[in-house]
């Protein structure tokens, strides 16, 4: 047997790599002048800062680390980030994570005053590091800010530091949140309720408490929070009314709303539709032309789908034939204006004339209705109830209407009260979870002290209205309840602010005005669509050209960059964010942390990972950051989730860059992009939106010469061949 061959080492490659190992970066240290280093990444960073501390004469290189310079990224660098050092970075020399943490512990226990408030200022910079934080930890250092918090000999300053480093310290999640003691929670309660607290403490203090109701397995504690918020509510009020202080406030509050038992739901549902919290909420939040931020905008829609929640139970719950509330909401629907037919003298026929005439189908036993159309089963009810009884006018104008029309086009009020309630629930999607990355919400429903049943009053006159409209009859009356969800949803889109805003906008939405839109839409769509074979031929011949685009604009999207909420294994970071972007040269990413309006230039985002290092990219359910939450309860948008996973020769042990897009557009681009990078083909629906959309778009341009020629549906047949070709040089 032939030994096998060696492949040379091809020395460009090999030098390439080599330079790209090594970063020149600025090594500094108080007191010292900077060193300038050509740093080889191949090398241990034990031995790098060893070099280090021999130059400046250091003893103990042990003691000393390496941490990045810039103000808002001031973490140690350690084996698993140094890949995050980039050419031209400023580093600095400083004590080690344990050496500080340990320098920390030994002031905040036993240091002067002075030394204590200056450990605590340390402490909340440093907290947010996750070196830091372990070492830290692992002194029981939590134990002792813990300690501090239940003395409560720190107040003002000292305090909002102490807070501040215990929620960073949390954050990291090697601590439990059931570590608290009931005092802890207390204390903590009464320095968010107290006047004399300032912004930065009750701040700290909000997440902490959200933290405890979201996370603590013990009730004592959550009772705790609920007794104290609860009671004092005006205290919420006015931090709702602090710009600092409302993300935390409306965070803490929606912890309440979710984690409640149905007593305290109830109150908390009864808090946040007073007349004064509405007025704070459209006074200083989503009032006077103010625009929430994406945060703001997830804890108005959180809270808006806890508020409907509350109506899920009815929704689900049959009414009862034998109930006398039911019997007796029943009974109030008879308005006096119906007029009964003389011949009914009988009291049996008179209510079942009476029944029949409301809409009901069950004249026996009205009260089945409710029970078999389950859901939306007794909410329906409530509903009627609440529009006979607050609306009457209109209610009785409703039901005259409809009892004067033939049999055959009247509009049975009951039964289209119980279908508009079914579907007035799946447009708001009662019953279902808050999504973490929901941002969607109706303004109009922090308007009114019953909004969902002012709702229902509105949606049933625009109801009996179109009916009037389309002249419908009873064979008619699923294609009403489309127009309806229809005109329901286009209205909803234009996000009215108020209730009667949203009623005006209905009023524009006639049927007429649908009719016309389905049309223009119809014909908008027949436009660009033709099945002709010519057509189909030049559509294929095209195709490759079109792909090429979509390819060129989808590597555009991901060069412009994104902002992601931040994910790792764990879950969501809250309130961190980071832009990833692809090179110019489609060469690798760069990311970096941001803030919520800002997306950095490629200079100010030192951090990459070079396109040939993904190894593969995982989305959905399989991804390991929404993957152990699906098992429990599918809370979290799986189907908008993804990560990167780097090759194994990246670092040492590699992680996922774990990702969740804001909507599906966003994560179609980016999961295109991402195959065109590996050369895999675009798989995603976006793409074959974009496709269809600039194909019809080509082809109607392409055709613009052909207008006013009937295109065949078939290509006309080839002539015979003639008999020479003499002709073709009868001038000659």
């Amino acid at each position: 047997m032939d030994p096998p061959k060696v492949l040379p080492i091809n020395p460009r490659l090999s030098a390439k790599n080599q330079q790209e190992n090594i970063k020149k970066v600025a090594v500094t240290r108080a007191g010292e002048q900077a060193l300038f280093l050509e740093l080889d990444q191949n090398r241990p960073l034990a031995a790098i800062i060893q070099d280090i501390s021999e130059r400046w004469n250091l003893a103990n290189p042990d003691d000393y680390a390496l941490q990045f310079s810039e103000p808002n990224r001031q973490t140690y660098i350690t084996e698993r980030n140094r890949s995050e050092i980039a050419n031209g970075n400023v580093l600095q020399l400083t004590s080690s994570p344990a050496k500080t943490a340990l320098g920390i512990y030994a002031k905040l226990k036993d240091g002067k005053p002075e030394e204590r408030l200056d450990s605590l200022k340390k402490l909340s910079s440093l907290a947010a590091d996750s070196t830091f934080a372990m070492e830290f930890i692992n002194k029981d250092g939590h134990l002792l800010i813990i300690k501090f918090v239940v003395d409560g000999k720190h107040h003002g300053e000292p305090l909002s530091y102490i807070l501040k480093g215990f929620v960073s310290l949390m954050d990291h999640g090697v601590v439990s949140w059931d570590v608290l003691q009931v005092d802890f929670t207390k204390k903590v309660t009464e320095c968010v309720l107290s006047s004399k607290s300032g912004n930065s403490c009750i701040q700290a203090g909000l997440e902490i408490l959200e933290c405890v109701v979201l996370h603590s397995s013990a009730s004592n504690k959550v009772d705790i929070v609920e007794h104290y918020i609860l009671g004092q509510h005006e205290k919420i009020h006015s931090h709702l009314q602090t710009p600092e202080l409302q993300k935390n406030s409306m965070a803490l509050l929606n912890a309440l709303f979710s984690k409640a038992n149905p007593v305290k739901k109830k109150e908390i549902s009864k808090l946040v539709q007073s007349k004064r919290f509405r007025n704070i909420i459209s006074t200083y939040v989503i009032g006077s032309g103010r625009v929430p931020g994406s945060d703001m905008a997830h804890h108005l829609y959180v809270l808006q789908t806890l508020m409907l929640s509350m109506f899920e139970d009815r929704m689900n719950t049959p009414a009862d034939p034998q109930d006398q509330m039911v019997i007796k909401n029943i009974e109030t629907l008879r308005p006096t204006a119906i007029a009964i037919d003389s011949d009914s003298n009988q009291p049996g026929t008179r209510k079942s004339n009476l029944y029949r005439k409301l809409g009901f189908e069950d004249l026996a036993t009205p009260a089945q209705d409710f029970a078999k159309n389950t859901p939306p089963g007794i909410l329906a009810l409530d509903n009627i109830a609440y529009f006979a009884e607050k609306h009457q006018e209109n209610y009785v104008k409703v039901v005259l209407e409809n009892s004067s029309r033939p049999d055959e086009h009247d509009c049975p009020f009951i039964k289209a009260s119980i279908m508009l309630t079914r579907i007035l629930c799946e447009i708001l999607k009662i019953g279902e979870p808050p999504r973490e990355e929901g941002e969607k919400y109706h303004p109009m429903f922090f308007g009114h002290e019953e909004p969902f049943q002012e709702f229902f009053c509105i949606c049933i006159q625009l109801l009996n209205k179109t009916w009037r409209e389309m002249r419908a009859s009873t064979e008619d009356f699923q294609k009403v309840l489309g127009v309806v969800r229809e005109q329901i949803g286009r209205a909803l889109d234009m996000q009215p602010t108020s209730l009667e805003t949203f009623r005006s906008r209905l009023n524009q939405l006639t049927y007429d005005e649908i009719i016309n839109l389905w049309e223009r839409e119809r014909l908008s769509k027949e436009e660009w669509e033709s099945q002709a074979i010519p057509i189909i031929e030049l559509r294929q011949e095209i195709t490759p050209c079109i792909l090429d685009l979509i390819k060129q604009q989808r590597l555009n999207y991901l060069m412009e960059g994104t902002r992601f909420h931040k994910y790792n294994i764990k879950g969501k970071n809250k309130d961190k964010m980071w832009c990833w972007r692809l090179s110019p040269n489609h060469k690798c990413f760069h990311y970096a942390d941001c803030g919520e309006g800002d997306i950095p230039t490629l200079d100010h985002m030192p951090n990459k990972l070079p396109v040939s290092e993904i190894k593969s990219i995982i989305k959905g359910k399989d991804c390991p950051h929404v993957k152990e939450k699906t098992k429990a309860r599918p809370t979290t948008a799986t189907t908008l989730a993804f990560a990167i996973q780097p090759s194994s020769t990246t670092t040492d042990s590699p992680e996922s860059f774990c990702f969740v897009a804001k909507d599906e557009c966003e994560f179609d681009m980016w999961m295109d992009g991402l195959n065109i990078l590996q050369s895999a083909e675009m798989g995603s629906e976006q793409k074959k939106k974009d496709l269809e959309l600039l194909l019809n778009m080509e082809i109607k341009i392409l055709m613009l010469d052909a207008e006013g020629i009937s295109i065949p549906t078939e290509p006309p047949p080839i002539p015979p061949e003639p008999d020479n070709y003499d002709f073709a040089y009868a001038s000659l």
